[in-house]
């Protein structure tokens, strides 16, 4: 049993941060690039896990044009708005606001 519990504490040790939009009904555009956030140095030592929630006004270009964070841990706001401040989604004929979440895990 111990052993088993040392193989999963150590898998999810190296697990590589995990990022994800979550769809929502709000979305109405594909992201078509995404760049996955830098997991906070601070965060990794205090092994954090998390979610940011942001709504993102996409311009009609697909560019982010402004990131209203929703939720999250302060840490890995930053992190994450870093990220999708350079996140380019399918144009439009309109601005749209995205609803976005990343989900952060220690590496």
């Amino acid at each position: 049993m111990r052993r088993c519990l040392v193989v999963i504490v150590l898998a999810l040790a190296v697990r590589p941060c995990l990022l994800a939009q979550e769809p929502t009904e709000n979305s109405t555009r594909m992201v078509i690039t995404r760049i996955v956030p830098v997991y906070p140095e601070l965060a990794g030592k205090l092994h954090l896990v998390g979610s940011v929630k942001l709504r993102v006004t996409v311009s009609p270009d697909g560019a982010a044009k402004t990131i209203e964070v929703l939720g999250g841990n302060p840490v890995l706001v930053k992190a994450a708005q870093d990220a999708v401040v350079r996140w380019k989604w399918t144009p439009a004929p309109h601005e749209t606001k995205e609803a976005v979440e990343l989900h952060f895990q220690p590496r």
